[in-house]
C-alpha cells in the first residue's frame, strides 16, 4: 500500500497563494500561527465553554486558555516527534522546526468553528435543523440540495475549516494558510454526505470534517499534501499524520486539565484527583513542603502533561508504518503507555464531570438558547429568499434584525448557502453574546 510522504505533507505553500514570498526570518508556520492569534474567531473562543458554561470562577478553563495551552503541547509533541523524525533520517535536517510549527499553528485553530455552549451546542444546533428539515417545509423542503446531512449533525470541526478557508477575511481562501497546517487540521478528511457512503470507516472517520461547500479547498489540500485517498472514488482520503499529533495534545490537555477544573469547581476533590495524576505523574505529593492540596494537583498536573506527551511521541514511532500509511485508526493517547490511565480518567468525567448538576442546567438552558435565537432569525433567511436573494430587498422588521444583530448574508445565494450563512451566524457566537441575543428576540 501506498506510504504518505513528508515532502509533501509538509507543505509551506499557502492556500490558492502559490505567489506568495515568505521571509526566511520568519517560517510560514508562523506566519499560520500569527493569523489564526489575531482573528476575530479565535478571540471570541474567550467566551465560549471548555466543560463548564457561564462561569464565573478567574481559573476554569474557557476555549481561548485550552486552545494556546494544546497548542503549548502539541509544539512539544511536534518537537519530540520531528526530533524522532530527523535521527530517523526520515526528515531532513531542519524538518523539526517544519513539524512542531505546524502543529502547533493547527492546534491553535482546533476549536475555531466551536459553538457556543460546547459539544451541547453543537448538538442543540444539529437538533434545530433536524426538526426543520423533518417538517420538510420552505428552505429546508429539499433535503437532497441542501446537504440536510450536514446540519442535523452540526460539526464544529467543519465549520473550523470553513472560517479557516472561507469566511474569515471573506475571500477564496480564507486566512490562507498553508497546505501543511490545513493539513494538520482536518481531523475527518470527507464531507457528511460522502461519509454516509462509506462502508467500514478504518482510517478515524469517525465524523465528518468538512462541509460540501468546502469540498475543493479540501481537494487542493489533499492533493498538495498528499493524502492517501480512501479508496477508489478518490472523495475522501487518509488522516495526515500530524492530525495524530494536534489530537493527542487536545486529549492531553483536555483530560488532564478538566479534572483540574473540576476540582478548582468543587465537583471533585483532592482525594478524586491526586490518584489518577499521580499514575500517570509517576509519583505522590509529599506531605513535608506545607503545599495546599491546589498547589499540589497544579505539580502533578505539569509532570502529568510531560509524561503524557512523551508516552504519545512514543507512540508515534511505534505505530509509524501504519500512520504513514493511513491504516492507524486510533488514538495516540489510546495506542500509549498512558493508555490505561486516560482510560480511567475519562470515567471518572463521564460520571461525575460531564453530568454535575450545574453543568447539566446550564446545557438544557444553552440548547433553548440556540433554539429561541434560530427560530428568531429564520425570518430574515425567509424574507432574504423571497427577495431573490438580494440582501438590499429586505425591509421591514427581517431588515431591522439583520442591521441590529448584523447577520452576513453575503453568502447566502440559494437555500443551501442561506442556511450556512444562518449557522454561520449563531456558531460564531460566543455564550453571553447568545444570552443577550436570545433574550432580545424575546423581548
Amino acid at each position: 500500500m501506498a506510504e504518505m510522504e513528508w515532502s509533501c505533507l509538509l507543505d509551506l505553500e499557502p492556500l490558492y497563494r502559490p505567489d506568495r514570498k515568505t521571509s526566511p526570518r520568519r517560517p510560514a508556520f508562523d506566519q499560520d500561527a500569527d493569523r489564526i492569534t489575531f482573528s476575530a474567531p479565535f478571540r471570541r473562543l474567550a467566551n465560549k465553554t471548555q466543560v463548564h458554561p457561564l462561569y464565573d470562577h478567574d481559573h476554569i478553563h474557557h476555549r481561548l486558555i485550552h486552545s494556546v495551552e494544546t497548542a503549548s503541547v502539541g509544539r512539544s509533541l511536534g518537537l519530540e516527534v520531528g526530533y524522532w523524525l530527523e535521527e530517523e533520517v526520515k526528515i531532513a535536517k531542519g524538518g523539526q522546526a517544519i513539524v512542531a510549527g505546524l502543529v502547533h499553528a493547527a492546534c491553535l485553530a482546533h476549536d475555531i468553528g466551536n459553538p457556543p455552549f460546547g459539544h451541547s451546542g453543537e448538538a442543540a444546533i444539529g437538533a434545530w435543523f433536524a426538526e426543520r428539515f423533518d417538517r420538510g417545509e420552505g428552505l429546508f423542503a429539499d433535503r437532497d440540495a441542501c446537504f440536510a446531512e450536514e446540519f442535523e449533525a452540526f460539526e464544529g470541526n467543519a465549520q473550523g475549516f470553513r472560517i479557516l478557508t472561507r469566511l474569515e477575511m471573506n475571500r477564496p481562501g480564507g486566512m490562507r494558510l498553508t497546505h501543511g497546517t490545513l493539513g494538520a487540521f482536518i481531523k475527518y478528511p470527507v464531507t457528511a454526505r460522502v461519509r454516509k457512503t462509506i462502508a467500514v470507516h478504518d482510517g478515524g472517520l469517525k465524523k465528518f470534517g468538512v462541509f460540501e461547500s468546502e469540498r475543493a479547498e479540501l481537494e487542493a489540500v489533499a492533493a498538495r499534501t498528499g493524502l492517501i485517498a480512501g479508496d477508489a472514488t478518490a472523495t475522501w482520503w487518509r488522516r495526515h499524520p500530524l492530525v495524530l499529533l494536534v489530537e493527542a495534545a487536545d486529549d492531553i490537555c483536555y483530560n488532564i486539565l478538566d479534572l483540574e477544573d473540576a476540582f478548582t469547581t468543587g465537583d471533585l476533590g483532592y482525594g478524586d484527583v491526586a490518584p489518577l495524576l499521580s499514575e500517570i505523574a509517576g509519583f505522590s505529593p509529599k506531605d513535608d513542603r506545607g503545599d495546599t492540596p491546589a498547589e499540589k494537583i497544579a505539580v502533578l498536573r505539569a509532570v502529568a502533561i510531560g509524561k503524557a506527551f512523551e508516552a504519545c511521541s512514543g507512540a508515534f514511532a511505534e505505530n509509524y508504518d501504519a500512520i504513514m500509511g493511513g491504516r492507524f485508526a486510533g488514538a495516540l493517547v489510546s495506542a500509549s503507555a498512558q493508555a490505561e490511565n486516560f482510560a480511567a480518567i475519562e470515567s471518572l468525567a463521564n460520571e461525575r464531570i460531564f453530568t454535575s448538576p450545574r453543568k447539566t442546567e446550564l446545557e438544557v438552558m444553552g440548547r433553548n438558547l440556540v433554539h429561541r435565537i434560530l427560530d428568531g432569525i429564520l425570518p430574515v433567511i425567509e424574507a432574504l429568499a423571497a427577495a431573490g436573494w438580494q440582501a438590499d430587498g429586505l425591509d421591514g422588521y427581517p431588515r431591522q434584525l439583520q442591521r441590529a444583530l448584523g447577520i452576513d448574508l453575503r453568502h447566502a445565494r440559494d437555500p443551501y448557502s442561506a442556511l450556512h450563512a444562518l449557522a454561520d451566524y449563531v456558531s460564531g457566537m460566543t455564550d453571553r453574546y447568545a444570552v443577550k441575543i436570545a433574550e432580545m428576540i424575546s423581548r
